[in-house]
């Protein structure tokens, strides 16, 4: 019986669903939210709160900021409270609301910023006040996902070992990209050991990540509107881009079998299964795809019909008409 006195010490790592009664293509899905966090971001979040006291640079007169969509703020909400830190998490209309409930339940701040960037994104306006924060206060420690070395240190330490040893023949990983740490992590891991794993980036359509035309994105998670620094290309074999209206359509599919995802989990899936069918047509690779998390925060927007119809109502008649 395991007895933790922090909660980041409780993480299940080992944890794989078969989807190949789901999507009929070889894949097994890595699920990284079985955590007091409910996602893949503790493992960062904990690295770099880490990482930062260690240097000195978090101390306990210090207040943590930083930028997020959710899972990140959710997941260094928890870590503030257990250490009895401040935490200001600036996030933007897309957040979902129970991921900013959850949050503020832990203690945490929360300031939306609805300031578009040039990409017609918030990432921008994101980091923008946060720069201005620090600019205000040396009590204000910005940690920066997107360019903090162990965001990608806690994968490669953690994350794609623990792969590596549950399939010691993996072919194929798949691995959504927001700040892109999960994968770096994972792709600098396979690739200084020399195995012959093919690294498959998933981004979602609308994302300048890799190059993408900006367009409107409604599902947070992946995807961004200004490229992440941590982003290293040569480290990547392929990129497949998913619709929102693919992803949405995934995790409906999938929660129809009893597996409730979150939007990034229906983005991997939904990439890798088109990838398989493209290049493993009838073939049965060992391939890996990472799931950043569960659907329960999502009830009030990708699983809410009245939420579809307002934003992908002429995308989605094959649920909304259901």
């Amino acid at each position: 019986m395991p007895i933790i006195t922090s909660p980041q010490e409780f993480n299940v790592d080992d944890l794989y669903v078969d989807l190949r009664h789901v999507i009929d293509r070889p894949l097994y899905l890595k699920c990284e939210g079985f955590n007091f966090a409910g996602s893949v971001k503790l493992k960062a979040a904990a690295a770099m709160v880490e990482a930062a006291e260690a240097e000195g640079a978090l101390t306990e007169n210090s207040i943590i900021v930083e930028s997020s969509s959710g899972n990140l703020g959710i997941a260094l909400s928890l870590i503030a409270a257990s250490r009895g830190l401040k935490f200001v998490c600036v996030t933007d209309p897309r957040c979902n609301p129970a991921s900013m409930r959850v949050m503020r339940a832990l203690g945490a701040e929360v300031r939306v910023v609805s300031d578009r960037d040039d990409n017609g994104g918030y990432l921008g306006g994101r980091i923008a006040y946060v720069r201005e924060l620090c600019e205000s206060g040396r009590e204000y420690v910005w940690l920066n996902q997107y360019a903090n070395r162990n965001n990608w240190l806690a994968h490669y330490r953690g994350t794609a070992p623990s792969i590596d040893r549950q399939f010691p023949d993996l072919e194929v990983l798949f691995v959504g990209a927001g700040t892109t740490g999960t994968l770096m992590g994972c792709a600098r891991y396979f690739r200084e050991r020399n195995r012959p794993v093919t690294i498959v980036a998933v981004d979602a359509v609308g994302s300048v990540t890799f190059g993408g035309i900006p367009e409107r994105r409604m599902v947070p998670g992946l995807g961004t509107s200004s490229k992440p620094s941590l982003v290293d290309e040569s480290l990547i074999d392929d990129v497949i881009h998913v619709p929102e209206p693919d992803t949405i359509r995934t995790v409906r599919a999938l929660s129809s079998r009893g597996f409730l995802f979150g939007g990034s989990t229906g983005t991997v899936v939904s990439g890798a299964s088109r990838w398989l069918e493209a290049k493993y047509p009838g073939e049965d690779p060992v391939a890996v795809a990472i799931a950043p998390d569960f659907g329960e925060r999502y009830l009030d927007s990708i699983y809410e019909d009245g939420w579809l119809r307002e934003h992908f109502g002429e995308e989605l008649p094959d649920i909304l008409d259901a």
